[in-house]
């Protein structure tokens, strides 16, 4: 009788993209130690569907945007392996993590793991700087129910208490390349973060905006040591701030209302 073979828990890795055909590459060559790769994309007209597909990824389109939680259940429809990971496209799997990952994946453990960020800057990788906390990016997909929030969106479970994990190699995070960029990724949060708040019930305005703005660059640029990252670490605490900053502003001042349309990232 011959032996039935062993069956190896296997990866998928989960990428929202929408215009990122400048770095969706990059992102899916970071990802090849996985078993299956999905691109879900949110109606690019910059060619991103294209440089998936030939980079070798599993490409799906819905462009009809509710948020960020929403694109991620759908995304979720198509997963065939007993582990996803979700990665932005903004964002590079160094080698190092992606042996972690695969050896948690081959572990089997029915539990989530959280990966950090290295910031990398206006051209600079901000590694002198504390990461900003955890991210709970990798699940046992017979486990994660679905995503909420409409942003920073976070999985819920449907086994709640299950070990959580924490890497201890960082994802590289490409998030402000550029000042023009920056400014652009401003105005998304802003509404992001204003829509959210207005559903909390949440009231701005300028000095509220102003305190959480303070409070915001205090803890990056000198708790965080954002200080020691030059010109670029600046920058990037100061246009966290002012998103803290105008978030409130435009609560308060854009009458938003539960439900508001959302930016897409």
């Amino acid at each position: 009788m011959n032996p039935v073979p062993e069956t190896r828990p296997t990866l998928c890795v989960g990428i929202l993209a929408v215009n990122e055909s400048r770095r969706i590459a990059a992102c899916i060559a970071s990802a090849r130690f996985a078993d299956q790769i999905i691109v879900f994309d949110s109606g690019s007209t910059d060619g991103t569907r294209e440089v998936a597909a030939e980079a070798g990824a599993e490409v799906h389109l819905n462009a009809d945007w509710q948020g960020f939680a929403v694109q991620r259940n759908r995304l979720l429809e198509h997963v065939r392996c007993d582990y996803v990971f979700f990665l932005d496209a903004d964002e590079i799997v160094p080698p190092e993590l992606a042996d972690e990952i695969s050896r948690a994946v081959q572990s089997g453990e029915d539990a989530v793991w959280e990966v950090q960020w290295n910031q990398v800057a206006y051209g600079r990788a901000l590694t002198l700087m504390k990461s900003t906390g955890g991210i709970r990016r990798l699940f046992r997909a017979d486990n994660l129910s679905h995503f909420a929030g409409v942003v920073h969106e976070d999985g819920v479970l449907r086994r709640a208490q299950v070990p959580c994990h924490r890497f201890r190699n960082r994802l590289l995070h490409y998030s402000r390349e550029t000042v023009y960029d920056s400014l652009l990724k401003l105005a998304q949060y802003v509404q992001l973060g204003a829509s959210k708040r207005a559903e909390q019930g949440k009231r701005g305005g300028v000095l509220r905006g102003m305190a959480s703005a303070f409070a915001i660059f205090v803890r990056l640029y000198i708790f965080r040591r954002g200080f020691l990252c030059g010109a670029e670490g600046f920058l990037f605490c100061f246009f966290i701030a002012l998103e803290c900053f105008f978030r409130y502003a435009a609560l308060r001042y854009d009458r938003l209302g539960a439900g508001q349309v959302l930016a897409r990232r």
